[in-house]
This record gives structure tokens, sequence and C-alpha cells, in this order.
């Protein structure tokens, strides 16, 4: 599919979600019965040695930066589903919201307190329940929350246009309440390696529909989107048995480093901790503004690939800015043995 139809499928989904009609099909209906039936037999095996625990990363990161009462520790939350959470490792410190919580207090060399209500499984209607416990102390709304989400949207079938206005909703909320907001998108199901031709060719082309009107949504309700193809994309695909996980579905230790570099320069400029120089295009790394749809259709192709809101309309509707940031290292996450988030 080209990068033009994807962008007007990816819009006709937004359209749909905002204006309350009915599902798209991303494909047809045997083909992705097919598909789910592949992929559900590939979550069969899921088994980290864990028995799907999930390891517990809340808490409080980069003890070693003073804080004061103008300067208090930074709140990082996560929402979504088991990537969210960190499903398919064993220990806190490999979980994304572990390394992104690390790599944000090196950078804004201030403590963060991570909170993650992420929940494995998870589908974008149980965004709306998440947002609840997110927002449920006024006082301690978060600096920061990172969403990801939309894999089980696609296994389950959920109408991507259904999927899109929970999404568009929660980003919404969050906003409203003076959070941040960055979503990774859907993620390629293409590379799960149980899943075979022609079937894989259509596991990409719905993951990659879902992203770019996931990030049409997000967009339009004032978030910032990170391409997560290389979650369950490209560099997977190259080298699965380093980035999958030992179940072969969940990502690795070094696979949710590779998502967390990712997604951090996004997290830091988003709270205007990057450098003024990196806000302006580059035109070397193909970065420059483009009508919302357009860059939302280039990014879900490309992994690592930023879209942030720019002009609120022109000719071709609303505008957007679209990024290929340098990624950065997270550094090894310090995380206070006992203390407990506030929220």
């Amino acid at each position: 599919m080209t990068s033009m139809s994807r962008a007007r499928v990816a819009r006709r989904i937004a359209a749909g979600a905002a204006y309350g009609g009915g599902g798209i099909g991303l494909a047809g209906a045997a083909a992705v019965g097919l598909l789910l039936a592949e992929v559900r037999m590939a979550r069969r095996h899921v088994g980290n040695g864990s028995g799907g625990r999930v390891p517990v990363a809340d808490g409080l990161y980069g003890t070693t930066y003073a804080t004061t009462p103008d300067e208090p520790p930074l709140r990082l939350t996560m929402l979504g589903d088991s990537t969210a959470a960190g499903q398919g490792v064993h220990r806190a410190s490999q979980t994304p919201g572990a390394l992104l919580a690390s790599g944000l207090s090196a950078v804004a060399e201030r403590p963060v307190e991570l909170h993650n209500v992420a929940l494995p499984g998870a589908t974008s209607d149980d965004l709306d329940r998440q947002v609840a416990l997110v927002l449920a102390n006024p006082a301690l709304v978060p600096d920061v929350c990172v969403i990801m989400i939309g894999a089980n949207d696609v296994t389950h079938r959920m109408p991507p246009t259904r999927s899109v206005r929970h999404l568009s909703s929660t980003v919404r909320r969050l906003r409203t309440a003076g959070a941040e907001v960055v979503v990774g998108t859907c993620p390629d199901l293409g590379t799960v390696e149980r899943v075979q031709q022609p079937l894989r060719w259509l596991a990409r082309r719905a993951s990659r529909q879902l992203a770019a009107a996931q990030t049409i949504g997000t967009v339009e309700q004032g978030g910032r989107t990170v391409s997560l193809g290389d979650l369950l994309g490209p560099e997977f695909e190259a080298n699965p048995r380093e980035l999958f996980g030992p179940d072969n579905y969940h990502p690795s230790a070094e696979g949710y480093a590779t998502a967390a570099m990712a997604v951090l320069p996004t997290v830091c400029a988003a709270l205007e901790l990057w450098p003024a120089e990196e806000e302006r295009p580059d035109v070397t790394r193909r970065e420059g503004f483009l009508p919302v749809a357009k860059a939302a259709a280039e990014a879900a192709s490309e992994a690592g690939t930023e879209v942030t809101a720019a002009m609120p309309t022109g000719p071709r509707g609303p505008w957007a800015l679209l990024k290929r940031r340098r990624r950065r290292r997270v550094p090894e996450p310090d995380r206070a043995p006992v203390q407990q988030p506030s929220q």
C-alpha cells in the first residue's frame, strides 16, 4: 500500500472515530479470522518463566538528584497493554517504564516518580479505566504520560474507529488535565514468528493502518506519537533471537531498550528538555511539515518517527511536524528500593 493510500485510510478511520462512524475493515473477514488464529496460537506459547508475572517498576528514579519545593520529582505514568507494562522480562529495571524514567531523570537532572497502570492483554477500551486511575487525584496529575496500545485491538478485531475513539478520548482527558502525552503507536504484528505469509503481510498492513489512524487521533488532541514498528518490526525481523523474549511474542530486555531509546527523545521534547536546535526540522533527515494524514502514514512505515501538531489548519487540513530524532541510550535504572508512588 502506498503512503498516499495509507494516509487516506487513516484519515477515514480517524474521521469515523471522531464522528461515531462504524468500523472500517482492515482486511477481509476470512483473512482476519485466519490471522487471529495464528496470532492466538503464538500467544498460547507465551511463558517467560515467570508465570506471566510483570515486574513492578513503580517508584522513584534518579535518587542521586536533589529535589526542592520548587522542583519536586517529575511524574511519569505508563498506560496501555503488556508492552507498556513490560511483560516478557524478569527484572523491573528492564521494563520500558523503568528505562524511560531513568533516561528522563538523567536528561532533566531531577528524580522521576514512575507509576504504571498498564494492563497486559488490554485493548483500547480499557484506557477509560486506566485514565480514571491516573486522574483520581487532581493534585497528582502526571507531567507526562506514555501510552503503548494497539496490538490487542488488531488481534481481537476491535473496529479501528472504536480503537482510535478510545485513544483520542484518553489523550484529550490527559491533556485537559495538564499532562503531556506521548503515544507509542501499534507495533508491527507482521513479525510474530508463528504468523506465516500471506497472513504476515495482512498483519503488517492492519498494524500500520491502525498506527497511522492512532497518530491522527492523538495529534489532533494535542499529543505526540512515536512509531513503534521497531518494537516488533524490521529490527526484530532481522534479529529475532536477540530482540524477542523467550516467549517469541513479547520483547526481550534489549527489545524494550530499543523501544525506550526511540520514545525517550519525544518524552523529553514534550517537557521542553531537548536542545532547542533539535526542535527545528532537519531536511537531511527528511523532516518537515506535512498534512497530518500524510505524516501519520509516513511515520507508520518507519519506526522511531515522531509526529506532533504544527499549524492548526491549511488548504489540506491540519498540519504536523514529522521528525526522525536521534536515539539516546538510556542509563541503567536507579530506583529507590522502598519508595512507593504517591498516586
